[in-house]
């Protein structure tokens, strides 16, 4: 964002006299001085036509899928060509992308078969809010898209003071989703905006997690939660526990019992997540009654747990597959 501050600031305008014009684009509106408590610099007025533009040429929206479930998937083209995905989500949530793919490489997932390819600017994640805003009303920000936002801190956390500020998102209401490692807890306990956090766990098996997640930290994740846990303690914010449930790799009573004993009285809630079916990574979706089975017994546990339901199912949306469908055939990663 800063090459975008310093053109508006050059010409003579101050923070008081941009921080409204911030807020209109975020708010996915036309730029005007309407807002301004104090009226800017015929020079910055003069200059809105022009920064108007260059905030336009940040990302496009290059397809839209709506699903029935009420979510509308958006496949974004960024200035170089490249691609993220969006998702608008009921009550008025929206799921963003930090990064083009991603280095982590979980087994179960589109977007990380195909590797990293770059981070995503500040600017690019926060046009993301700007293209959604401009198509419904957006109080909550998930950044559950592509990539994995530990590894792109810096840009993240940079749109995280932009969300929190002129973008008017409650803190509460902004979801940092991670595979987890020591420093960003540390970071985002240290920022101004301490979102709430989501650990992507997925098992509490030590082996079974590196595999399923083989460029993932290497933390038991006994470990992992109880820093997750104590990070939702310091910021009252409950922790989100991701779960990916696959059939016959993560759904057994053991797991269950694990679960029950690591996250009893925590300031938690895990979110079963039933995986979009992909053809060629060899898992297999779990019976429904599975699924409840897991949540009942997590409940008689002591562990607030749901399922979630993946939006776009019906148009083939999970994270990751717009993306490659968009992609030419000879740069289109094959299956593993």
């Amino acid at each position: 964002m800063q090459s975008l501050v310093d053109f508006a600031r050059s010409t003579g305008a101050s923070d008081l006299h941009l921080r409204p014009l911030w807020s209109q684009w975020l708010r996915g509106e036309p730029l005007s001085a309407a807002d301004a408590h104090v009226t800017p610099p015929r020079a910055t007025l003069e200059a809105l036509p022009e920064l108007a533009a260059r905030l336009a040429a940040i990302a496009r929206v290059r397809s839209e899928h709506p699903s029935a479930d009420g979510s509308t998937r958006l496949l974004v083209e960024l200035a170089d060509g490249a691609t993220v995905e969006s998702v608008l989500l009921a009550r008025e949530a929206l799921c963003i992308s930090t990064q083009v793919g991603c280095a982590v490489g979980c087994r179960f997932c589109k977007t990380g078969e195909g590797g990293l390819l770059r981070q995503l600017g500040s600017h690019e994640l926060l046009a993301q809010v700007a293209l959604a805003r401009a198509r419904q009303s957006v109080k909550r920000i998930v950044l559950m898209g592509m990539g994995e936002p530990m590894h792109n801190l810096d840009n993240v956390l940079e749109a995280l003071t932009w969300l929190g500020g002129p973008g008017r998102i409650a803190h509460k209401n902004i979801v940092f989703s991670t595979v987890g490692e020591p420093r960003v807890f540390e970071r985002l306990l240290a920022h101004s905006v301490r979102p709430a956090l989501a650990l992507s766990l997925h098992t509490t098996d030590a082996a079974l997690r590196e595999e399923l997640l083989p460029r993932a930290p290497r933390i038991e994740p006994a470990e992992l939660l109880a820093r997750a846990c104590d990070y939702a303690d310091r910021v009252t914010w409950p922790l989100q526990v991701q779960w990916t449930l696959l059939e016959g790799v993560n759904d057994s009573d053991a797991e269950v019992a694990r679960l029950v004993e690591l996250l009893r009285g925590r300031r938690a809630m895990l979110n079963l997540i039933p995986w979009n079916p992909l053809e060629g990574f060899g898992f297999t979706r779990p019976d429904p009654l599975r699924a409840r089975d897991m949540v009942r017994a997590l409940k008689a546990g002591g562990v607030f747990a749901t399922i979630r339901r993946s939006g776009g199912q019906d148009v083939e949306g999970a994270c990751g597959q717009l993306r490659a469908r968009s992609l030419p055939a000879k740069r289109r990663p094959s299956a593993t």
